[in-house]
Formats: C-alpha cells, sequence, structure tokens
C-alpha cells in the first residue's frame, strides 16, 4: 500500500516569508499568461521555479534553486515533518463554507501500469506535457508544487491530529483563486507514525497532477536504468503529493468544457445535422441558461456558437451504436458519450487523435467559453456537468481511465509554500528518527 514519508521542505526565508503573499504562484497548468509576466516582475517568486520566464530551458530554473539555496533566499527547515495545509472556500451560487483538509508528505512513485500499484490514476496524459515536466526534474531535482492524492478513511482519525496542528500555522493567505490556504507542520515523530501507519494501508488514486506524477515514474525508471544505486531510500523514489480524505463532503470536482477552434471547413448547420441521428436537439433562447438546462440530465451538453445555444441530449438506443469496446462504467459516462458521439463521430477527429489534438482545448469557466465563442476565437464550445467521486472510484478501481480533463478537483493548490527536494543528500533525514 501507500508508502509515504516526512520530509525537510525548502522554504523562503523569515525575512521573504513576511510576505509569502508576494512569492506564490498558481500550477504551471492553469496560469494564464496575464498572471505569469504580472509574477516574473517579482524576482522571487516560485513561478520562476515552475515555470521558467517565456520558455527558458529546466538549465534556468536549475540555475535559479542553486542561486536561491546559496544566497539563502531558500532554506531546508532542520527537521523532517508533515505539513498540514487546509484551503478554506465557498463556491458560487451557495452559501456553504468549505474546508478541504490535508497534509503534504513524500510518496514512493510506483508505477500505475503495475497490477499492484499503490497509485491509480483516473485520467490519461498529454505525452508532450510529461516530456515537459520530466526535462524540469532531471534539471532541477526538485518537487516545486504537490500533486493531489486521495486517501479514503471514514473514521477521519488523522484530522484530529491536522486540526491541532493547525492552531500554530506557518503560512496564511489568500490567493488568485480567492482561497485562504493555510499551512502548519508536524514535528511529533508519534504522531507521524500514525499517518504512516494509516496510509499504509491504502491505496491512493490521484485527484491531480498526473503529468507531474508520471515525470517522477519515468525519471525514477531513467536512474534505474542507468544504473543508480537502487536500494529504495533514494530521493528518486519519491513524490511531493498533497493527500486529502475522498470521503469528506469538502471534496468539489468542476466540470472541464472543451472549445473546440480551428477546424478547416467547420460548418455549423452540416454539423448539428451529423448529431441529428443519435441526438435530441433543442435550440435555447439564453446562452446562459445551459448549465441549469442540463443539470442532472445523463447524456446531456450544451453547445456554445457565439451568442447562439442548444441542448443535445443522446438518444438512449444510440449508446448500442458506440464502436468503443469498454465496459459499461467507461461506457455510460457522459464524457465518454461526449467524446465519441460527438468528437469522433460528428467533428471525425477520431479516439486516439484526440488527446493530442491541437483542435480542443480545455476551460473551466463557462463565462470564458461563451466569452471566447463570441469573439470568434473558438468555433464552438461543448458544455459539460460535473462528475461524482464515486464514479472516480469506480472508473479508477475498474483499471480504466477517464477522458482526459475530465476533472477538475477545486480548489487548486499553490505553489511557493513549500519545495521537497529529491537530492540524496537533502532528501535523507539526518540522525534517522526512525522513519
Amino acid at each position: 500500500m501507500a508508502n509515504i514519508l516526512p520530509f525537510r521542505a525548502w522554504r523562503y526565508n523569515k525575512e521573504l516569508s513576511a510576505n509569502i503573499e508576494n512569492l506564490t504562484s498558481p500550477l504551471f497548468d492553469v496560469i494564464s499568461q496575464k498572471q505569469r509576466d504580472a509574477l516574473y516582475e517579482h524576482p522571487h517568486n516560485s513561478i520562476h521555479l515552475s515555470v521558467p520566464l517565456h520558455g527558458k530551458t529546466p538549465g534556468h530554473a536549475q540555475a535559479t534553486i542553486a542561486k536561491w539555496k546559496a544566497s539563502g533566499v531558500i532554506e531546508q527547515d532542520p527537521l523532517p515533518g508533515i505539513y498540514v495545509y487546509y484551503q478554506y472556500f465557498s463556491l458560487a451560487g451557495s452559501s456553504k463554507n468549505y474546508i478541504r483538509k490535508g497534509f503534504i508528505s513524500f510518496i514512493e512513485a510506483t508505477d500505475w501500469g503495475q497490477p499492484d500499484s499503490e497509485i491509480l490514476r483516473h485520467e490519461n496524459t498529454i505525452p508532450h506535457s510529461v516530456s515537459d515536466r520530466v526535462e524540469v526534474l532531471r534539471a532541477t531535482e526538485l518537487n516545486v508544487s504537490p500533486t493531489h492524492g486521495l486517501y479514503f478513511d471514514p473514521t477521519f482519525e488523522l484530522e484530529e491530529y491536522m486540526d491541532e496542528s493547525m492552531k500554530n500555522p506557518i503560512y496564511e493567505t489568500e490567493d488568485y483563486q480567492g482561497v485562504r490556504d493555510v499551512l502548519s507542520v508536524i514535528h511529533d515523530r508519534s504522531v507521524i507514525q500514525k499517518f504512516i501507519d494509516k496510509l499504509g494501508q491504502k491505496k491512493i488514486i490521484l485527484a491531480d497532477g498526473h503529468h507531474r506524477l508520471e515525470s517522477s515514474i519515468l525519471y525514477r525508471k531513467e536512474l534505474i536504468d542507468k544504473g543508480e544505486a537502487n536500494l529504495g531510500s533514494e530521493g528518486y523514489h519519491y513524490h511531493m503529493m498533497y493527500l486529502t480524505n475522498g470521503e469528506t463532503d469538502d471534496l468539489r470536482i468542476l466540470p472541464t468544457h472543451r472549445l473546440i477552434s480551428d477546424l478547416a471547413g467547420f460548418d455549423k448547420d452540416d454539423f448539428l445535422k451529423k448529431l441529428e441521428p443519435n441526438f435530441v436537439i433543442t435550440p435555447l433562447e439564453n446562452p446562459n441558461d445551459v448549465t441549469e438546462i442540463i443539470l442532472g440530465k445523463p447524456w446531456a451538453f450544451g453547445l456554445l456558437f457565439g451568442e447562439e445555444a442548444y441542448k443535445v441530449r443522446l438518444k438512449p438506443e444510440a449508446l448500442d451504436r458506440m464502436g468503443w469496446n469498454f465496459p459499461d462504467v467507461i461506457k455510460k459516462l457522459d464524457l465518454t458519450v461526449m467524446h465519441y458521439f460527438i468528437i469522433e463521430k460528428a467533428l471525425g477527429i477520431i479516439g486516439k487523435d484526440q488527446r493530442k489534438s491541437t483542435n480542443i482545448t480545455f476551460e473551466r469557466n463557462f463565462a470564458s467559453c461563451l466569452t471566447k465563442t463570441i469573439r470568434g476565437d473558438a468555433q464552438f464550445a461543448i458544455i459539460t456537468q460535473e462528475i461524482n467521486m464515486d464514479t472516480v472510484k469506480q472508473v479508477c478501481y475498474s483499471g480504466y481511465t477517464l477522458p482526459q480533463k475530465s476533472t477538475y478537483f477545486y480548489p487548486k493548490v499553490i505553489c511557493g509554500y513549500l519545495f521537497g527536494s529529491i537530492k540524496n543528500d537533502e532528501f535523507e533525514i539526518p540522525l534517522d528518527p526512525g522513519f
């Protein structure tokens, strides 16, 4: 089962940490160019490690890390710990206040392609994105931001210790999402052992960070193949992860919509005609009503063509015409229906090419989808519904994966609170306390 370890994080020095809000940044895969440009202005913002300026090589991040370590911009904590991380947030249209509780530790980066893997993925990765992350990891030997994993414990045993730790926070900021992020640390050996023992009974479902975790898995294989020391205790075997309890009601999964762009010869009327054999198509008066109209209806989607909108819902008998050979747990998913009947059959982008297609991009924000289609930045948008945690679990345990970008676990973690080194001399715990 999952093998986790405490670690000695690298963190900004005391003087810089006094203004930690100036040093945090969004994850590399959600940050906008406008946000990047603003954050690059600060010489010590974490963006310089996670996304080197304007596509500079990973070597620049490597040089920046070396400089920051040498000059004391970042310092390594003297004691190993598990870092407790809470996110306080709310959602539009709801008065409920949520608290996502979790902790950051190292976890063994076992290959998720093996039957006995401790970490289960729920979606496929995009090859070029993995390659980019491997290059950064190879150059820096530093986990700049944690991925997000889920364990399942209905007893909520660990929350008691996390709540106690939160009485003495290290950092507290409000991030770019409007989320309040709070970090604390647990050093107590006996308490840390409870975390190790609890997770040692669990498999982990990866919620976010598939590309970063896969880069750690590939880097591990690369070093083993090169004949590096392989006792299992080396830093390259591990990966920094934020772990939260999947049993909580404060775990939110938001939908990810699809934008379709730059299709040669695309004609809206011809496209809708191709949908007719499989879908009931209903024009809508107001595009802003799409999400409410499709809510809770299986196999229902919104289509935005600028200020024109349609609801399309698969005819039940059409499901038997699906040509993809999947078990029902995958076949009956809204997103499988969308990728097969809309993107492959109506648009002509066959399934094996969809992951690398430049015609398909992803957008969480409905308003952005509407704006981009009105401005002509996209030919149209496919509006989807959120997926629930039970479905994610069923898919993971089936051994299959969801279509790419099926989930958006909200909120995203932020980068800059801490960094995790896999360099052996920095990874090893001095004066082994028994972990």
